[in-house]
Order: structure tokens, then C-alpha cells, then sequence
């Protein structure tokens, strides 16, 4: 089971449960949300799509309105299986 890291005071709305979800997953280790920055566009609901690799596993990109909050995700599984996790856990 992973570790959801919450070291911000606010996060996105309705992503936090998602999270908290996605960290049961046995093969990720650990799920740092971070920086809360405005976008340019607007999406109307919650999407959480992955950006790129790091070294220890992914940056995802969370967005909400004119909200995006980057989420940093260790882990071992590969991108493709990543994104099936974070569909699952969204639905």
C-alpha cells in the first residue's frame, strides 16, 4: 500500500479521495500532491491525465476549472499501467 503525502492545506476539490484510492494500490509507493497553479483553459470537471517520467515514477497533471495541481506519483509500473490505476480510481 502506498503513502499519500498531504503537506498542502488546500488541494483540488475532489481530488484528495481519488488519491487516497489510487495509494491502496500495492505496487505505488508514494503520492505527493504539490504546486496549485492557474490554467489557461477550463475544464469542467476533474481530469487527471500523466505529464512526464521522473525519477522515481510520474508527474501528473490534476485539473479542475482554471485550476491545475501538479500530483508526483512513485512508482514502478509503467505509464500505460499507471493511467489504467488512475482511470479505475476516477470512475
Amino acid at each position: 500500500m502506498g503513502r499519500l503525502v498531504l503537506n498542502h492545506s488546500t488541494n483540488l476539490e475532489g481530488l484528495i479521495p481519488i488519491l487516497q484510492k489510487l495509494a491502496l494500490d500495492t505496487k505505488i509507493k508514494t503520492i505527493t500532491p504539490a504546486v496549485i497553479s492557474r490554467a489557461r483553459g477550463r475544464s469542467s470537471k476533474l481530469v487527471i491525465r500523466l505529464s512526464v517520467k521522473t525519477i522515481n515514477g510520474y508527474k501528473a497533471i490534476a485539473r479542475k476549472g482554471k485550476t491545475a495541481q501538479e500530483v508526483f506519483i512513485s512508482t514502478e509500473l509503467s505509464k500505460e499501467e499507471l493511467k489504467e490505476i488512475i482511470d479505475i480510481c476516477h470512475k
